[in-house]
């Protein structure tokens, strides 16, 4: 057996692309997209797609050149996850509410040499690339209209995006990379800790991730997916890619709010959806106490999800999923694998259960939570904080243009380390407690802004909930909680009530010493809170001085 190995029958680069080819085939004339009043077959798709990484490529866009996209969850969105990579290219998503500067700021670092843009955000991109170095090669622009192809383009742009499909060639033989470590995807970090960083994914991470994504939530053949989660973020969580493997219906919206997404449901029977905690919690704010006539799978991540909101949530008829992934990983790759028996738990329990990450999945090597310094791992006693590790084939080539980034984070011992601070609970689940920045030192205890936040989401006034530390002469550090209330409260809480609430309910030095009422609190576009920014009110609040529990 020693004379037998690779060949090029048993060795094809592992690549997503291919799952459009055969969604073609298999799912043909069933739907594909699904816009407003425009609907697309897996044929059509698959031909559009081939058309367009035809023009990509007679617009000189070679292999391992960055094209970036800046798109709401809309068709176009959709079909440049396979084109782009189709030409050869890498598929750069820019997140839609980032400013000119950062975007410009991007560009540049990418190099990016082709950008197709939403008519809703011309304007933002050609300020950006009016900041771009007069000695750079600003990228060449691309306007996907709506509906309508405009009379004439705005200043700067050179093509349209159906103009370019109209002249691609149907029969295209798409680029297959060279070896499944080619790189395929670009995705910068959301910011929520620090500045944005370059992710690279290879296609065999892709692929991976993808396959790996709907082996563990159990998606069927044929569903019906509703785009909340934006296809920019992790590229939608790989379930972009996934709904080819498996010949899903992509519901498409451009925007929305709870009333849309139950439109939404009803009216095209949607059967999965994926979405941050903001999106779950809006849900089940919002459901006028009317359950959904048939249930809807929503797999939700980002964030720790509150055990109420995933109480209030699964009590209206969704029956929500749990997991944890980073930009890093390319999707989730830790999910709270359930177990028949937690169902007999009462309801509170069940949704506290179910609030934890869990396992890892199965297409995840290893999985583990250790000392930061020593590496070891930590005690199974759920409370023994420690620093969440992974290693496995979806996790990222490495961050672009920065070696010291990668070296920090993929160490020499085979571990990538999230910088995120968790527990591993004696049945072997895992939970985060925190963010690394976000763990609360007063006193000398670490304190985890995630648990008193559980509490804090529990009173029935609260809509939003964040918790970071803010200075202290005494402590050090203490909470500070910042909470939105939900509408239509016929009395608010003061700030004293919703201290004495916690205390009931936690040890007295996890007690929030400041809670700051706000109408909204700051978040990402993907629904993650911006505790950066919340951090940096905390530090105009000052010192309250030498306040005692």
């Amino acid at each position: 057996m020693d004379k037998l190995g690779p060949s090029p029958a048993n060795s094809s680069p592992l690549t997503p692309l291919g799952f459009l080819e055969r969604s073609a085939t298999v799912y043909g004339d069933c739907p594909s997209i699904i816009y407003d009043d425009t609907t697309y077959s897996w044929s059509d798709t698959h031909r559009r797609c081939l058309q367009l990484a035809s023009s990509i490529r007679s617009l000189g866009v070679r292999r391992g050149h960055v094209v970036s996209v800046v798109a709401p969850n809309i068709p176009a969105m959709y079909e440049l996850h396979f084109a782009v990579p189709m030409a050869g290219a890498v598929l750069n998503n820019v997140n839609t509410r980032l400013d000119s500067r950062t975007i410009s700021v991007l560009l540049r670092h990418s190099e990016s040499k082709l950008l197709f843009v939403d008519h809703q955000s011309t304007s933002l991109i050609q300020e950006a690339i009016s900041l771009l170095p007069t000695n750079s090669q600003p990228p060449l622009l691309v306007l996907i209209a709506d509906h309508d192809t405009p009379s004439s383009l705005p200043v700067r742009f050179s093509f349209t995006y159906e103009g370019l499909i109209e002249k691609g060639d149907p029969g295209f033989t798409w680029v297959r990379p060279e070896t499944e470590w080619d790189p395929m995807i670009l995705n910068y970090t959301s910011g929520t800790t620090s500045s944005p960083k370059g992710v690279i994914h290879s296609h065999r991470g892709m692929f991976i991730i993808t396959v790996d994504s709907l082996l563990e939530w159990s998606v069927p053949k044929q569903p019906v997916y509703l785009w909340t989660l934006p296809m920019f973020h992790a590229n939608g969580w790989s379930y972009t890619w996934g709904m080819a493997a498996v010949g899903g219906v992509n519901v498409c919206l451009r925007k929305f709010d709870a009333d849309t997404i139950y439109a939404a449901l009803r009216r095209h029977r949607v059967t999965h959806m994926c979405g941050a905690p903001v999106v779950l919690n809006m849900l089940s704010n919002s459901g006028g106490g009317n359950p959904l006539r048939d249930p809807v799978h929503i797999l939700t991540a980002g964030a720790p999800p509150p055990a109420p909101v995933l109480f209030r949530a699964e009590s209206l008829g969704f029956v929500v999923s749990h997991g944890y992934g980073l930009t890093e990983t390319g999707g989730l790759v830790v999910t709270c694998a359930w177990k028949p028996k937690w169902n007999r738990l009462p309801a509170t329990e069940r949704a506290r259960m179910k609030a934890r990450q869990g396992v890892r999945t199965v297409g995840l090597t290893e999985m583990d939570v250790v000392d930061p310094d020593s590496g070891a791992s930590v005690k199974r006693d759920g409370l023994t904080l420690g620093e969440i590790v992974l290693r496995g084939g979806c996790v990222m080539l490495g961050y672009l243009k920065d070696p010291e980034g990668t070296a920090q984070c993929m160490r020499d011992n085979g571990w990538f380390y999230t910088g995120d601070v968790g527990v591993m609970h004696p049945d072997g689940y895992m939970e985060i407690k925190d963010r690394s920045k976000d763990v609360i030192i007063s006193g000398g205890e670490n304190l985890s802004s995630v648990e008193v936040e559980s509490v804090l989401y529990s009173h029935p006034a609260t809509n939003e909930a964040a918790v970071v530390a803010r200075q202290d002469e005494f402590w050090g550090e203490t909470p500070c909680a910042f909470v939105s209330l939900k509408a239509g409260m016929d009395r608010k809480p003061t700030e004293k009530e919703m201290m004495e609430f916690c205390r009931a309910r936690l040890p007295h030095y996890m007690v929030p010493k400041t809670v700051v009422f706000k109408e909204e609190l700051p978040k990402t576009s993907t629904g993650k809170i911006q505790k950066f920014v919340l951090r940096e009110m905390a530090k105009t609040l000052g010192s309250p001085g030498t306040s005692r529990m």
